[in-house]
């Protein structure tokens, strides 16, 4: 039997939240163990956090009147017995309207007033301004006000003329996308420009937040919207009329919003709703069945996606049925099969991701871990060869081997200068590269096309001052890895050195590979060359719309730039983590070393139990070595389960160590 979508879900956050606390438990068992270095330590609660807090959004859209909400209702909603979101006939989602859970907050609707158009900032920047938002508390037990509560999201103001053009609800250089003003030359504009749901719902709690939009081509939508909300959703539904088809402004929001060169990829599913209006007394199934796939075949070929990513459903009567409880008209309805390919492709490859870097992760720190055990063994081996030239000899003897030991403790702690050198040399590097991929450089990249499109008039050269700015920002990412190159240099001479030297293990991580993040800053420049185009030459034309673009532009550009210098900032990390916990573990050693030989020097204990005393912490780290490759290796397995909770769980880890 097909799962649908809320149980695939549901399976999906049992499977993170089982994988998160078995991050847990490794990290509580390596710290116990001594194993845990601070770049390990980093990385593991970077993984046991995205494991628990990891979002798969879902963005919904369509033209006005295609039923996104109504879906919306039918796949998640049903539960309620009624509708929650808005879905009368008509414009309901006057406003881009997220919907998600933050346990930090409380239950409520969020809506930000349209007023705050008029001033020059992004939604990005709105966000961390609560003060301006309108808080609407909701119960999540009551469906009849949580349904009041969402209807907000409709809500329309009749505004002058002015005011329309002001909030860029009004163009004089478009006139046949203005809508229609009333007797007293009024004009009717949203309420509201954004609204954020937080409920704990099932669904949203474990990390899915869904996108519901308004249309995208008509006058006032949101650049941002197309800018980054749309884009950072990893499955978008674009839902078609089945009686209709593929209409003038359907394709056109899917061509200007949706696909790049043309490539739809396979994170864009189609839908076909309203199959319900096909459903013909006078038609036998099979005719209405030949039907259907007409409209598929032909969405297909339209929109150039693989059939199998058109699928047609009836939302209302999938909402119905499963209010009713009518297996049969659930079937009809086809709804089952549009939540089997969003539970299967969507949650699957989220799965796949994050069991990717779960396994890099856990690889990286097994063979950090595994080093340190190294260099532990090493050094036992050492005192035992050490303590077994002491057979038979003389006080004066043990008196010499002490001193040669304060003498290479000494030596050691000389080379800390250089070590130091070479850190501050790190460090300068380091800081040019927070430079170049910084807020500060991004402004100025950001400026001079923002320069470019203030200039009045028709902006014929502004296609090539964008692509200059992308050139630009991946100079700036080839210059980051340029530097982290030579960072690189520095550490492996450093590294080859050090381990001449004084016997370490030290291994220089990975570079930083930094080619993926100028892959999305082409993807970002190739999903905007539409905004550039010959049908936008007009809104390019007014000031306002471009402030806008640029805003939501920069906004998106800032990610990916934070981002990289995230992977660079976790490499440096990760090689001075190592060389401080092999230092640590040096320094330590010289302790031991000094003990034994104090020990058996003042009779405090004998040469032989002293030898017996390493043997045994010999034993301890190969049992260590063993069960740190059996943890890593049932977190990496697919097929592992959660131990059970409490008693048996961590501490049964622990203690079987």
């Amino acid at each position: 039997m097909t799962r649908s979508f809320n149980q695939q879900f549901d399976q999906h956050g049992v499977w993170r939240r089982s994988f998160a606390k078995r991050l847990q438990w490794l990290s509580g068992w390596l710290a116990e163990n001594e194993l845990l270095d601070q770049a390990v330590a980093e990385r593991l609660r970077e993984l046991e956090a995205q494991m628990r807090t990891s979002k798969v959004m879902v963005a919904f859209v369509a033209e006005f009147s295609r039923g996104k909400s109504e879906l919306i209702n039918a796949i998640f909603f049903a539960g309620y017995g009624r509708r929650i979101m808005p879905a009368s006939a008509g414009r309901t989602t006057m406003c881009p309207t997220e919907l998600g859970y933050d346990a930090a907050q409380p239950p409520s609707l969020r809506l930000l007033p349209i007023e705050t158009r008029s001033e020059p900032h992004s939604l990005m920047h709105w966000r961390d301004e609560p003060s301006h938002w309108v808080d609407v508390p909701i119960d999540v037990e009551d469906a009849v006000q949580l349904s009041e509560a969402m209807a907000k999201v409709a809500e329309v103001r009749w505004v002058p003329l002015a005011e329309a053009r002001a909030l860029g609800f009004w163009s004089d250089d478009t006139p046949d996308d203005n809508p229609l003003p009333d007797p007293q030359g009024r004009v009717e504009i949203p309420r509201w420009r954004h609204a954020v749901l937080n409920m704990p719902h099932p669904l949203l709690e474990q990390g899915l937040v869904i996108l519901d939009t308004p249309g995208l081509n008509a006058i006032g939508a949101e650049p941002e919207l197309t800018v980054s909300l749309i884009p950072r959703a990893h499955a978008v539904v674009f839902i078609l009329g089945a009686d209709t088809g593929v209409t003038r402004s359907d394709l056109a929001i899917w061509r200007e919003h949706l696909v790049t060169e043309g490539d739809a990829g396979d994170t864009r599913i189609v839908v076909l709703n309203k199959i319900d209006t096909m459903w013909d007394t006078l038609s036998t199934p099979a005719q209405i069945d030949a039907q259907i796939e007409r409209q598929r075949q032909g969405a297909a070929e339209l929109l150039g996606v693989p059939l199998p990513q058109v699928l047609p459903v009836s939302a209302q009567k999938g909402l119905q049925a499963k209010i009713r409880r009518d297996a049969p008209l659930l079937q009809a309805s086809r709804l089952p099969g549009l939540e089997a390919v969003l539970g299967e492709g969507l949650l699957g490859k989220r799965e796949t991701m994050l069991r990717l870097a779960v396994d890099a992760g856990i690889a990286s720190l097994r063979a950090e871990a595994s080093r340190i055990l190294h260099v532990r063994q090493r050094d036992l081996s050492e005192q035992v060869l050490e303590l077994q030239g002491l057979r038979g000899k003389n006080a004066s003897v043990i008196r010499h081997m002490r001193g040669r030991i304060e003498q290479e403790q000494s030596e050691f702690e000389s080379s800390n200068v250089r070590i130091l050198a070479v850190r501050s040399v790190q460090g300068k590097l380091l800081r040019e590269v927070y430079a170049v991929l910084g807020s500060t450089a991004l402004k100025a990249d950001m400026g001079r096309l923002a320069s470019a499109l203030k200039r009045p008039g028709i902006k014929l050269s502004v296609r090539k001052v964008y692509g200059e700015t992308f050139d630009a920002l991946r100079n700036n990412l080839r210059e980051v890895q340029a530097t982290t190159g030579e960072i690189q240099s520095m550490l492996h001479a450093t590294f080859r050195q050090l381990n001449a030297e004084h016997g370490f293990t030290l291994q220089a991580p990975a570079e930083p590979d930094l080619t993926s993040f100028e892959q999305q800053l082409t993807q970002i420049e190739r999903s905007h060359l539409h905004y550039l185009g010959v049908s936008n030459l007009l809104k390019l034309a007014q000031a306002d719309f471009c402030d806008k673009l640029v805003r939501a532009l920069a906004s998106r550009l800032r990610v990916v730039n934070e981002a990289a210098m995230g992977e660079v900032e976790r490499w440096s990390k990760g090689a001075g983590a190592q060389l401080d916990a092999q230092l640590k573990e040096r320094r330590r050693n010289f302790g031991r070393r000094l003990e034994s030989v104090e020990r058996i020097q003042g009779a405090a204990g004998n040469l032989e139990e002293r030898l017996a005393e390493i043997a045994a912490q010999e034993g301890g780290l190969a049992e260590l070595q063993g069960r740190l490759d059996e943890l890593t290796a049932l977190l990496i397995s697919n097929e592992a389960s959660a131990p059970a909770a409490g008693a048996s769980g961590r501490h049964g880890i622990v203690s079987a160590a």
